[in-house]
């Protein structure tokens, strides 16, 4: 019995490890998209410290221009941190919440346990990573037009909202970010899913051949499995992402913050924009994240192939 715990424990960590090291692969891969998607989210066509972009296109060029390489690449210490941070907790979470689940039901969970397992595991990680990307979308939106003083770092944000606001405020848009729990619950459902579909085709098809029924995933499958339960939850739960970006901006030189609340960003997004208005940023949205799940899963898998190797010999 004492040899059992360990082991266990080690699965976790290597599972902890490899979303970790999936989360930094696809940020450093997909990062002037994320700004782009951002200051695509909060422009409302009302006024505004953002230069107006007509696509995403324009909208990288005029960034570059504006404001050099560094523009492109804005919030990138504390997107780095944060999606580091985040992939490690949920996959650990998600991990343990689905071996928990499955006592009892000899390792086999219905699509109702993978979902509430993936939204326990997005649950805790939003409460524990909400500063990070309140001070993210913060130095995002920094730009040659913001008209107040410009943070200088994630110290420097963290220090001044504190200051200026006081903590209340590094949990601003904790509710549209809750309900972006579905997000990844969609994705992970979708994917497990998906992946049950594939290994079957991929069993009947080598029984057929060979006789054995062993299927071997590979980093094209792994990557179509990623970007295809990508595209699910993105277009269900996008409207979330707009919300909470508009509630994280920072506040007028006054303080004056441009939405109270969520109902209130609801409102006036309505009134403004339509239904429109919750997808807007949806294409640099979508150009980042199809691709960058498809990375996210590659590693991930691939690096939990190798901790496994490497904890047998």
């Amino acid at each position: 019995m004492a040899a059992s715990q360990p082991q266990s424990d080690r699965w976790q960590w290597e599972n902890a490890t490899a979303g970790a090291l999936a989360g930094f692969a696809t940020v450093a891969a997909m990062h002037p998209l994320d700004v782009v998607r951002t200051r695509f989210q909060v422009n409302d066509g009302r006024v505004s410290n953002l230069p107006t972009y007509k696509n995403t296109v324009h909208a990288v060029f005029t960034i570059t221009r504006l404001e050099g390489l560094r523009g492109l690449y804005a919030g990138f210490s504390p997107a780095v941190i944060g999606s580091t941070i985040s992939w490690g907790l949920y996959f650990f979470f998600y991990d343990r919440a689905k071996q928990r689940y499955s006592r009892n039901r000899e390792g086999k969970l219905s699509p109702g346990l993978h979902l509430a397992s993936a939204g326990e595991a997005g649950g805790l990680v939003c409460l524990c990573t909400n500063p990070i990307w309140l001070v993210k979308t913060r130095l995002q939106l920094q730009n040659p037009l913001h008209q107040t003083r410009p943070y200088s770092g994630i110290y420097d944000a963290l220090r001044t909202i504190m200051r200026e606001e006081g903590w209340r405020a590094l949990y601003k848009g904790i509710v549209p970010g809750l309900f972006l729990v579905s997000h990844g619950a969609i994705q992970f459902t979708a994917y497990e899913e998906l992946r049950k579909v594939i290994v079957d085709f991929k069993s009947r098809k080598s029984t057929e051949k060979s006789g054995s029924s062993d299927a071997v995933l590979n980093s094209i499958d792994y990557a179509a499995l990623g970007a295809s339960s990508k595209i699910a939850a993105i277009l269900l739960s996008y409207p979330f992402q707009v919300m909470r970006s508009r509630l994280q901006q920072r506040p007028s030189s006054e303080g004056i913050p441009k939405y109270v609340d969520t109902w209130h960003v609801v409102k006036e997004t309505v009134r403004f924009e339509g239904v429109r208005g919750f997808y807007k940023g949806i294409t640099p949205n979508l150009l980042k994240n199809v691709p960058a799940a498809s990375i996210t899963f590659i590693v991930y898998e691939n690096v939990l192939k190798l901790l496994k190797l490497a904890r047998t010999d």
